[in-house]
């Protein structure tokens, strides 16, 4: 069986993150979103797949390359232009052949477990089989509405409560679906949707098959939503402290993960799950709490404290600074005394339209230099390439190339 992965969009709600990488190229438990999808169909043994990439693509290629190292046979195909899911699907055609067995399709930023897969691949039967989860809060999503196991509707972002049954964006298609795709009306917001070519299969009298599961799916719509998905992901780590160094005096709980090369000296305190990556140099005297990755490179001075964080790489973080629900891009450098405050039940304002959010502290892009005794207020986002002066007090988002004197 062959998988299309569709890879080829930005992300913009992710953004300052995804200003300098495409969204399923974020890091979740120190792994692309996409890296995570893919371990998932290997596990079900299906490997041979097919990526739709597009922006910010010579990253993902570069990352994957012929899919050998995760045990997956990769072909790439650009989606130039990107204009919907169903116009992202067509542009694999040439690598289904037309009467061949039906092939999945995913989407590369949403992290879909490996049962989840099994369940859609066990349940599919019809024409077409889409892989459904239920949610109390089906804000933001589509929904299907059905008649037993038969989809008799899919609606999109539903102003009411309609169904509790959301799409995940996860199928098993018949190579039929190509015509079809062909005769597929374009929507008001100039796109090709998939769900649009599934409602002509519907009205046509063809069977849509919903595949129900209770396993693992996450779609991180905004960035802050990689600090939900990161402790389920950590979940599954086993403790491997063995590639690192750690000092006397220093104390390791639950499953934390330490790379190649890395040293936790004396003093530290980390609990777990946590994972912490290659060559890093982390203390003394650091506190590490649960829910927190790592990447490689990445190095923590004295009396810092870091929880429910993701760390990417090449980050430089002072002493005596605290920083909790908060994701930093690479590169990044931080003075000492650093404070993200947090705060729950958040409105963040992202490209003048309003979003909610749990939990946050910040959210730093790439390549950015933070001075000392800087503070940030709760939900407030730094772009990449800024400088923020020592003794700043942050409350509102910087854009990218800013400077705060």
């Amino acid at each position: 069986m062959k998988a299309i992965i569709l890879a080829a969009g930005e992300g913009r709600r992710c953004r300052p993150l995804t200003i300098t990488r495409s969204k399923v190229m974020l890091p979740v438990a120190n792994k692309p979103i996409l890296e995570h999808v893919i371990n998932a169909l290997a596990k079900n043994d299906i490997n041979d797949i097919i990526l739709i990439v597009g922006y910010e693509k010579e990253r993902i290629m570069d990352h994957f390359e012929d899919g050998v190292r995760f045990g997956a046979n990769i072909k790439y195909i650009e989606q130039k232009a990107q204009i919907g899911t169903a116009h992202a699907i067509l542009q694999a055609r040439k690598l289904i052949e037309p009467d061949g067995d039906d092939f999945l399709v995913l989407n590369g930023d949403n992290i879909v477990g490996t049962e989840a897969i099994s369940d859609l691949v066990k349940k599919a039967s019809g024409n077409a089989t889409v892989l459904v989860c239920k949610k109390e809060d089906v804000t933001g999503y589509g929904v299907v509405l059905t008649t037993g196991k038969y989809i008799e509707r899919i609606v999109e972002k539903p102003e009411s409560m309609v169904s509790n049954l959301v799409n995940t964006g996860t199928y098993l298609l018949n190579p039929m679906i190509f015509d079809l795709i062909e005769r597929t009306p374009i929507t008001a917001m100039g796109e090709y949707a998939i769900t649009d070519t599934l409602q002509i299969m519907i009205d046509s009298g063809m069977d849509v098959i919903m595949a129900n599961t209770n396993s693992e799916w996450i779609d991180a719509a905004h960035s802050w939503d990689l600090l939900k998905a990161n402790p389920i992901l950590l979940g599954d780590l086993e403790e491997s402290l063995e590639k690192g160094t750690l000092e006397d005096g220093a104390v390791v709980k639950g499953n934390v993960s330490i790379g190649n090369n890395t040293t936790i000296r004396s003093g530290c305190y980390i609990v777990g799950p946590a994972i912490i990556g290659d060559n890093c140099d982390i203390g003394p005297n650091v506190v590490i709490l649960p829910s927190t990755s790592i990447s490689n490179n990445v190095s923590i001075a004295s009396f810092t404290q870091i929880q429910n964080s993701i760390i990417m790489q090449d980050v430089r973080i002072n002493t005596h600074s605290s920083i909790s629900n908060s994701i930093i891009g690479s590169n990044v450098e931080i003075g000492s005394n650093f404070i993200t405050e947090e705060k729950e039940k958040l409105m963040i304002e992202l490209e003048e339209t309003l979003h909610h959010a749990d939990k946050l502290g910040t959210v730093i892009g790439d390549d950015t230099e933070i001075g000392s005794n800087v503070f940030v207020k709760a939900g407030t986002m730094i772009s990449t390439n800024c400088k923020v002066n020592s003794g700043n007090k942050i409350t509102e988002n910087l854009q990218e190339n800013s400077i705060a004197i």
